[in-house]
């Protein structure tokens, strides 16, 4: 169902598959997150934070924590100390790659 199938309908956004999307997606860091895992493969947690930049560790945990409920992203711990967390995209996750990808695109062209 894309946009074209809701026209002249009265829908509830959060019932439509981008209210879907949006819901997984969504959220300021999140797409962010998405990004830099597609460019590192895997991260730890700090590294992480500093590339990210202005993002608390008390935010960017929050939205790791979404992001893997919701299947797009891997957590890994090591059992060693100090303990180790490693985070990187999940198959699921991966299939956001081409959007992404058009997002960077469109960002070039109307920079």
């Amino acid at each position: 169902m894309g946009i074209s199938d809701l026209k002249g309908k009265e829908t509830v956004i959060q019932d439509t598959p981008f209210g879907y999307t949006m819901s997984v997606i969504g959220g300021k860091w999140k797409m962010a997150i998405l990004y830099l895992l597609s460019a590192k493969q895997s991260i730890r947690f700090n590294e992480m934070q500093r590339q990210l930049g202005a993002v608390t560790y008390k935010v960017l945990s929050a939205q790791l924590k979404e992001l893997v409920a919701d299947g797009l992203v891997k957590r890994v711990e090591y059992p060693q100390i100090p303990p180790r967390v490693e985070y990187s995209l999940t198959p699921r996750g991966q299939t956001l790659l081409p959007v992404l990808e058009q997002l960077c695109e469109w960002g070039a062209q109307n920079r």
